[in-house]
């Protein structure tokens, strides 16, 4: 992929919209500064837009949006739907990928439909006082939510209620799935192709809101090995995991594909993010950087096949 010719600059004004009105909204301004700078340092005319609920205004003459808005709003399907309305092209997965993947059940459910190894699963109804029926230890996790939040690794009945009371808060539904120890890793896919694997170590074992997000919180920050330390045959096998992944969700044009990789050598899918950080310390520009695309480049890529989709 690094071979692939450098795209153009794009002629006309992107709107970079950061914020929102959810729980990544801190997250979201750093990603959207710092792809507008590196979009302004390819010589990209840029506006930064605060996106902070469907009423946002975009600036006239604005050719394309480029969506660095994190979770709420941004990456359920919501803003999509509102760009298509008003027939702005935008980057990023589309309406309907973009909602399956924001919701943990939708999206496995597709998983194991299309043969995406995942761990396994069950739904339970929150408003009907349901239980899990798992065998302990699994994780409890709010099935719309992003970065770690409202996620419980739980080994005792009484942390399942307690996680459980805790994941009531953003909704009726909690997804109860089979904690597998083992690596995290991540797969950036980007044009359909997976880009070299980033293992995740972070303090306490626990990659939670906080050790993503030190300069949030003041905690310990993880630390990142990319390309992870695997062996030739695991490397292919997690990074096919998340292209099976990526195209069984339907997303457009990038993704970061969240894996655990068992003691076995085995990968399990967690889940796909349509809108993943995008600073130049991110995840996803990591793996581009080990893949020979800089991120400006990236940033530059990611626009033009916004703009090559259209207004869908």
């Amino acid at each position: 992929m690094s071979e692939s010719p450098i795209p153009s600059p794009i002629d006309g004004l992107v709107a970079v919209l950061m914020g929102g009105p959810g729980s990544e909204r801190e997250v979201s301004l750093a990603s959207g500064k710092a792809v507008a700078k590196a979009l302004r340092e390819r010589g990209v005319e840029v506006a930064e837009v605060d996106v902070t609920g469907p009423d946002f205004t975009l600036p006239e003459g604005c050719v394309l949006a480029f969506n660095l808005i994190h979770g709420t709003y941004g990456e359920d399907g919501g803003l999509q739907a509102d760009l298509e309305r008003r027939g702005i092209p935008y980057t990023g997965a589309g309406v309907e990928s973009s909602r399956v993947a924001f919701d943990k059940h939708l999206a496995k459910v597709k998983f194991i439909a299309d043969g995406v190894p995942t761990p396994a699963s069950e739904t339970i109804d929150l408003s009907r006082n349901e239980t899990p029926s798992m065998s302990l230890p699994y994780v409890v996790k709010s099935p719309c939510q992003g970065s770690s939040v409202g996620v419980y690794i739980v080994r005792t009945k009484e942390e399942s209620d307690k996680a459980i009371q805790e994941v009531a808060q953003y909704g009726d539904t909690a997804l109860i799935e089979q904690f597998v120890a083992g690596r995290e890793l991540t797969v950036a896919v980007l044009d359909d192709t997976a880009l070299p694997v980033v293992e995740i170590v972070a303090p306490g074992g626990v990659y939670d809101m906080a050790s993503k997000y030190p300069w949030l919180s003041g905690a310990q920050g993880s630390q990142y090995f990319c390309p992870a330390e695997l062996d030739e045959e695991t490397r292919i096998k997690v990074q096919k995991a998340a292209l099976a992944a990526h195209l069984s969700l339907g997303i457009e044009i990038y993704s970061r594909v969240d894996v655990l990789l068992d003691d076995a050598g085995e990968p399990f899918v967690l889940e796909a993010n349509t809108i993943p950080g995008m600073t130049e310390t991110s995840l996803l520009p990591k793996s581009a950087a080990a893949a020979g695309i800089d991120f400006s480049e990236l940033c530059l890529r990611i626009g033009r096949q916004g703009l090559e989709l259209g207004t869908r």
